[in-house]
């Protein structure tokens, strides 16, 4: 399986004559390679977004919307095979990706409602004889940056609100999983979109710093770590683009003591271990208040804990993959150990994990920390990783204060059945998405996805309304007309998606 790029509608191979291995992270198996872009050949990419702008965006909104809905239906029919792109260059369970496809299929289905979204506003007799009214129009050609994580549903929460808003695309994922973008734009030119509207460029970060100083490029998306968020925010801005960027997290659960606990154990499991932790919106910390809390919580956790079936995505009842790398396996149990060595407990460990078929994978073991600290790396830090810690402040305001305080406010959830609680926790946490009795507070499609604090830098949110604001730029026209000019009657009347 050797991936190229996709440029003006039609998969390009690489000419930089430099590459990198793909691998099956639960074999550790080379399974392909991926071009790594050249300047040349990003420039070339920017040239074909270039060329199909002003065709797509004079495109009726009712006819882009068409070519949505011409995507979405593809996108059911070649569920199973995206997902399975998914997981055999990701390691994650094939329901997982599946589901993860499912997601990001929910924003196409939101751009398919763009000439609704794009409706502005109007005022009637501002002045005599005089109206003003606003409009939305495409920023012009925009990029996308988006992580090895989630190759599919982070692109489809980037490239069909843009597209839907007239813009054209350059999308640069993750070189670690590339098949499952290809696959999308495959598909998006089957749905009728035009030729250089989506181009994909596989690539490092020579394509980045490419894409972020083309005078060409008019906005930037960004989903990954807060290293790398921040340089891209800086840099894009420093060149005059508008840059969203989607960075890391520590998301807490704050279980209180009249919680329903199973609720809360079974709510942890797939909000910690699901894909192997690696989720922006995992919950990697749980805040049991008191210590019978704690105790209780730990209890019903760890057998379920150590029960998690582990393999290839394609084994039959598997739970959980590996990690994505050899790098990241031994980062995630260097913390595990780092952990230990600060004082906690490791309750179920992870390390060392060996599975008969698969010693060379990259598997990491659940894992639970229990009687971790504020001050510990297995707290501060982003693991991207199997791991849970288990902190046990006295009190409620005690557990907030932690949320608070915390340098990342991606996600965040309590779990109580007291409503004040709750209310209080939801009102003043500086988070951007709060769960209350919900793990993973995934807004759906048409609310828009972002955090505060280090987990986010830029104006604007992903999807929904935040997503049309940040892929327009708005217009305001005030117009009087001299009176006395009229034509004869008219009795046809075009719709915006007759194709004739």
């Amino acid at each position: 399986m050797t991936d190229t790029h996709y440029i003006g509608g039609s998969a390009v191979a690489g000419t930089s004559g430099r590459q990198q291995d793909v691998y099956n992270p639960a074999t550790g198996a080379v399974i392909g390679s991926v071009p790594l872009a050249s300047i040349d050949e990003v420039n070339q990419a920017v040239a074909s977004a270039k060329a199909a702008l002003a065709g797509w965006a004079a495109t009726p909104p009712a006819k882009r919307a068409q070519v949505m809905f011409n995507f979405r239906d593809l996108l059911k029919s070649h569920h199973t095979e995206i997902a399975t792109a998914i997981s055999l260059q990701h390691g994650k369970t094939l329901d997982d990706a599946k589901g993860e496809v499912a997601r990001g299929m929910e924003v196409v289905e939101f751009a398919c409602g763009i000439p609704h979204l794009l409706k502005g506003d109007y005022s009637a007799q501002v002045a005599g004889n005089v109206d003003s009214y606003s409009q939305r129009q495409p920023v012009g050609v925009v990029a996308g940056i988006t992580p090895f994580n989630f190759p599919a549903m982070v692109p489809m929460w980037m490239f069909p609100m843009a597209l839907a808003c007239g813009n054209t695309f350059i999308l640069k994922p993750s070189e670690r999983d590339p098949a499952a973008p290809l696959l999308l734009a495959r598909l998006l030119t089957e749905a009728g979109l035009p030729d250089g509207c989506l181009n994909v460029v596989n690539g490092d970060k020579e394509a980045v710093d490419t894409l972020l100083d083309h005078p060409d490029v008019g906005a930037i998306s960004f989903v990954g770590s807060t290293a790398i968020g921040k340089y891209i925010y800086g840099r894009g801005c420093n060149n005059g683009k508008r840059v969203q960027a989607l960075c890391g997290a520590k998301n807490h659960m704050v279980i209180m003591p009249d919680a329903d606990m199973d609720q809360a154990v079974d709510a942890a499991m797939g909000a910690a271990y699901g894909s192997a932790g690696e989720r922006c919106m995992a919950i990697s910390a749980v805040l049991a208040v008191g210590d019978d809390t704690a105790d209780r919580f730990v209890a019903q956790l760890a057998p379920k804990v150590r029960a998690l079936k582990i393999g290839q995505y394609d084994e039959p009842g598997v739970e959980m993959g590996p990690v994505i790398t050899r790098e990241s396996q031994k980062r995630v149990e260097d913390y595990i150990s780092q952990g230990e060595a600060d004082g906690a407990e490791v309750v179920v460990d992870g390390r060392g994990l060996s599975l008969q078929g698969y010693e060379d994978g990259y598997f990491v073991g659940g894992t639970l920390i229990d009687r971790v600290t504020p001050d510990m790396s297995v707290y501060r830090d982003e693991i991207f990783g199997p791991v849970l810690s288990v902190l046990r402040p006295k009190t409620y305001e005690d557990a907030r204060q932690l949320v608070i305080d915390h340098e990342y406010g991606n996600g965040t959830a309590i779990f109580t059945r007291d409503g004040d609680a709750a209310r209080d926790f939801a009102a003043n946490v500086n988070i951007g998405m709060v769960g209350v009795n919900v793990p993973i507070p995934v807004p759906v499609a048409y609310h828009s996805f972002g955090g505060w604090k280090a987990s986010m830098f830029g104006d604007h949110a992903v999807h929904g309304m935040e997503g049309v604001r940040f892929y327009t730029k708005l217009k305001t026209v005030t117009a009087r007309w001299p009176s006395g000019i009229k034509e004869g009657a008219v009795f046809n009347f075009h719709s915006g998606s007759d194709t004739k």
